[in-house]
């Protein structure tokens, strides 16, 4: 008996039923952005097939077209059988297009597929009229990727009220009060300011500068009443008002100090240097304000609104890269005004040393939640007698560290660590002892340690370290091996039909861990590659950028795993904004499914792209792991 032409696999058949068609392509990419009108063409000029597994679709086929697949999966290879891309739902592909160099693309139908064809004429008509859907086409996967996600606007600080900028501690004292005895009063707070009441009524004020040009510069004795010095009757500001309100009345009259009143009374003051605190979304202040501290208490008390600022930062449009850099440079400030503070109470350090940071903090890459990863090299010099003080300090800044938000690292990766705080000779031993015997479980756990940086002391001890890191590595094809085979084990979380792969329970059910599963194995990659061809720089995109400089990668490969890189990024930081707007702590887990369509394609991407680094890793490394 003969099979009717429409039940032939590839036959094509209009489609009856419109409504779920559109559904499906209203959630797909790139026809969810369509108009309605436009929409209604394409589904009427569609056509359906079914492919069996094993069918093979080819660039000469009579009927050419943009096929999307509707369910199964389609492997698209070149002339020589090479893999290119997989397929999966809700993925398209034009055989046409991708031939159009001769390259004998084909698609390999991997799982029973149904494909909704829509024909090149209707498709080419379509992209002529319709420029967000040509660019979608014509760009490549890395070129999507780069597409920035679009920020509303932060709201302007300077439109923020002054109650929550103001100092309410405020120094007051009586007109009859001496000029001594309200300059010892200013030195004992650290104030540069005192307001003169009498009862709950301001009467003045008297600033550094008034006792500067009005009492030292005219001689006057320390017995002159404050009410003879004072600025009487000074102008104030109400509290409803705006940051930007005191910023004008202060730069119109030269002020550095503006009382706030409330119904009259005295509430608070505005200084010059509260407006600058009130620029805390500038992490520069941040940083200067760290370095003031007297105690670990006051950096906590600082970086307490840290998970805000970030959350400004994301608002305004500042990317992941640059975010990562700046939370690296606070932990730095934070690390080094600990350092500090440790030192002025354990004295001088006996001999050389050097404090290093280890994984995100080493890479200048850190976001939200990051614990601690550090170590400490001491010169050759330093003797037994001197460890108790090294050991000493490491606690101090360790424990100072934690109380601050970056949590003790669970594997014990801290200078607290004997292993980890030890003279540079003894670390050179530590390095030949990985490279010459590199166990799984070894290279697993000390990997983080080839991304180090100095953030305090004798940066050549550092630098020396690394040296011998990148000597002994890139000359051991077996270390390297080894590495390459840590690398393979971390896989992004996508299945064999670029289906998300996530947790089926427990508390991050329905979600993947971005970092373990994503900015992990990626960095993973780039750090063989870069101890490969001894690349000093630690930061995997500047490592990327060196490596296709040097042409050791392709600058394809180069701009592909740093878009990957970015995407991921980006996604973490988004989610651990959300999680800061909804009070949570932040985490590195997500649930793709509740992304729009667009950044789930392109999270999508960056993991396949991973996924094809991984495989390219175990061909460039296949003699040492056979």
């Amino acid at each position: 008996m003969n099979r009717r032409p429409e039940d032939q696999p590839d036959a094509l058949r209009p489609l009856v039923d419109l409504a779920p068609v559109a559904d499906f392509l209203r959630r797909t990419l790139p026809f969810q952005d369509l108009p309605a009108a436009e929409l209604e063409q394409v589904l009427a000029a569609l056509r359906i097939s079914y492919h069996v597994h094993g069918s093979t679709l080819l660039a000469d086929a009579p009927e050419q077209g943009l096929r999307i697949l509707r369910s199964g999966a389609v492997d698209l290879r070149d002339r020589d059988n090479t893999l290119l891309d997989r397929l999966g739902e809700g993925e398209s592909f034009h055989l046409g297009g991708l031939n159009a160099g001769g390259d004998e693309v084909r698609a390999i139908v991997i799982e029973d597929a149904l494909l909704y064809l829509l024909p090149d004429a209707a498709y080419q008509r379509l992209r002529q009229r319709n420029r967000p859907f040509d660019r979608y086409f014509s760009s490549q996967r890395s070129r999507r990727l780069r597409r920035a996600a679009r920020y509303q606007p932060a709201p302007n600080t300077l439109l923020q009220d002054l109650r929550g900028c103001m100092s309410t501690d405020l120094l007051t004292v009586t007109p009859g009060d001496s000029l001594q005895t309200v300059a010892r009063a200013m030195t004992a707070r650290r104030v540069s300011s005192a307001l003169v009441l009498e009862g709950d009524r301001l009467q003045g004020i008297v600033t550094d500068r008034d006792l500067r040009t009005r009492c030292v510069a005219e001689a006057l004795p320390v017995s002159t009443s404050i009410a003879a010095v004072m600025t009487p009757a000074p102008e104030t500001i109400d509290a409803d008002s705006t940051l930007f309100d005191a910023t004008l009345q202060m730069t119109r009259r030269g002020y550095h100090h503006l009382p706030v009143t409330e119904d009259g009374r005295l509430t608070g003051m505005i200084t010059s240097s509260d407006l600058i605190l009130a620029r805390q979304d500038d992490p520069v202040y941040l940083v200067q304000h760290i370095s003031r501290q007297d105690g670990a208490e006051g950096i906590r008390d600082l970086l307490a609104g840290l998970p805000q600022l970030v959350l400004q930062w994301h608002q305004a449009g500042m990317r992941a890269q640059q975010v990562g850099r700046i939370l690296t440079a606070i932990t730095d400030a934070v690390t080094v005004r600990l350092i500090q503070l440790a030192e002025a109470e354990l004295g001088p350090a006996p001999a050389a040393w050097c404090w290093t940071a280890f994984g995100s903090q080493g890479r200048a890459e850190q976001l939200l939640g990051a614990d601690q990863d550090n170590g400490m090299i001491l010169a050759d010099d330093a003797r037994p007698e001197h460890a108790p003080w090294f050991a000493a300090l490491a606690h101090k800044v360790c424990d100072g560290l934690d109380l601050c938000g970056y949590p003790y690292c669970q594997g014990e990766v801290m200078a607290t660590t004997d292993s980890w705080r030890q003279p540079l000779a003894q670390w050179r031993e530590t390095v030949r002892r990985w490279t010459d015997t590199p166990t799984p479980a070894a290279v697993m756990r000390v990997s983080i340690f080839f991304d180090l940086r100095a953030v305090y002391g004798d940066a050549g001890l550092c630098a020396a370290l690394q040296d011998e890191m990148l000597h002994r590595a890139s000359r051991n094809s077996i270390f390297l091996a080894a590495l390459a085979a840590n690398a393979l084990d971390r896989r992004p979380p996508l299945g064999i039909f670029r289906r998300f792969v996530i947790e089926r329970d427990g508390e991050h059910r329905d979600a993947a861990d971005l970092k373990k599963r994503g900015v992990m194995p990626l960095t993973d990659i780039v750090r063989l590659h870069a101890l490969a061809h001894c690349v000093t720089a630690v930061n995997t995109e500047e490592r990327l950028q060196t490596l296709a400089s040097e042409r050791h990668l392709t600058i394809g490969d180069s701009r592909n795993l740093a878009d990957a890189l970015h995407c991921i990024q980006q996604q973490r930081l988004q989610q651990q904004c959300q999680q800061v707007l909804r009070g949570a702590e932040p985490d590195n887990f997500l649930n793709p499914r509740g992304l729009p369509t667009m950044a789930r394609e392109q999270l999508r991407d960056a993991f396949t792209i991973i996924d094809q680094a991984q495989a390219a890793l175990r061909l460039t490394y296949r003699a040492g792991l056979d």
